[in-house]
């Protein structure tokens, strides 16, 4: 697959939008971090569930006027919802990447403390940090 963009207009930003795989490797993401070994191994193995999964998340960013950023922050409320540790610190990387602040990203998590409850949002707020404390060890500019 090629990379991902956004349709010009609607006040979204141009450019690659998502971790998106190149056609030459389905498991390595183009212009951003590596992906978790994981998922990069299920990709391998699995790479027209991978096409499906990324066909959709291309339609869904098609249909709306929500930029990466916004996405990403809403997603964190998602998998925190969830209770997904690993999409949770995946979606804080992307929002990082996205250029969300430190307190945007924890005010979405904060956002789940009535709907989704204190020890949740306690877990998703220190799933966050560790992927924080990560990016920041490895230099990436986290504000």
């Amino acid at each position: 697959m090629a990379k991902r963009t956004r349709p010009a207009g609607k006040g979204k930003p141009s450019g690659t939008e998502r971790h998106v795989r190149s056609s030459s490797s389905p498991s390595q993401p183009t212009g951003t971090a590596p992906l978790p070994k994981t998922f990069r191994t299920f990709v391998e193995r699995f790479p027209v569930l991978a096409g499906a999964h990324e066909t959709v998340a291309k339609e869904v960013d098609r249909l709306g006027p929500l930029d990466r950023r916004t996405c990403e922050l809403i997603k964190i409320g998602i998998s925190l919802g969830a209770g997904l540790e690993s999409a949770t610190r995946s979606h804080v990387r992307r929002a990082i990447e996205h250029g969300a602040t430190i307190a945007q990203i924890e005010q979405a998590i904060l956002l789940g403390m009535n709907t989704c409850g204190f020890p949740r949002t306690v877990a998703a707020w220190s799933w966050a940090w560790q992927q924080i404390d990560r990016d920041r060890a490895e230099c990436k500019d986290v504000k």
